[in-house]
């Protein structure tokens, strides 16, 4: 009888490699954030820091870079879910994401010294873009032409002039504003200072 008649699985191994997993991913942040370039920084030195083997690594990424696109790419807070129901709500929820993710110092830390390496690892960084940076930039461009579309926002308004005013409102917030925690109604002000400019 197999394994899917039975409904019965052998104990698989997954909760000890989510763990593994995880420690690697931790590990790598941890000797960033404690200001560990990206020259710098070794497979050897994250696997000992972890506390598993190269190989468990290289099970995982093929290479340093690969690691670094998942490990920073853990930073970003997963896209959330827009309702549709109004540009301000949308924009709200897009910037609270961004709000939450930036409000820790280890994630700034970490995304200043990998940012400012960016020169040194294009093709690092071109992935991480991609990856993490793109999707919050496709979705802050449909909720602002959706808004346009639908009039809440000027019909003459530069798309992507009102991207970069989100986008750099929120990074002088996370990068030169008070320190701690960022306020937890920074994104409607954000908004509603920025609607006040954009919409009609």
């Amino acid at each position: 009888m197999s394994i899917q008649e039975t409904g019965t699985a052998r104990p698989a191994g997954r909760p000890r490699s989510e763990k593994a997993e995880k420690a690697i991913i931790e590990s790598t942040l941890d000797l960033i954030a404690e200001g560990m370039g990206l020259s710098d920084l070794t497979i050897e030195a994250i696997a000992s820091r972890a506390g598993v083997g190269k190989t468990t690594i290289y099970r995982r990424w093929s290479n340093k870079e690969d690691l670094v696109v998942d490990a920073l790419a853990t930073l970003k807070a997963p896209l959330p879910p827009l309702s549709g129901a109004s540009v301000r709500e949308d924009l709200i929820a897009l910037i609270d994401a961004m709000r939450q993710e930036s409000g820790h110092s280890r994630s700034r830390c970490v995304m200043n010294i990998a940012m400012s390496e960016a020169d040194r690892y294009p093709r690092l960084m071109e992935r991480f873009v991609k990856r993490a940076i793109e999707p919050r930039r496709e979705a802050l461009r449909m909720v602002i032409e959706r808004g346009i579309a639908s009039g809440e926002l000027r019909s003459d308004l530069d798309v992507g002039m009102a991207q970069a005013m989100v986008s750099g409102t929120m990074m002088w917030h996370s990068k030169w504003g008070p320190a701690g925690d960022l306020p937890p109604d920074l994104a409607e002000r954000v908004v509603d200072a920025l609607l006040a400019g954009m919409a009609h």
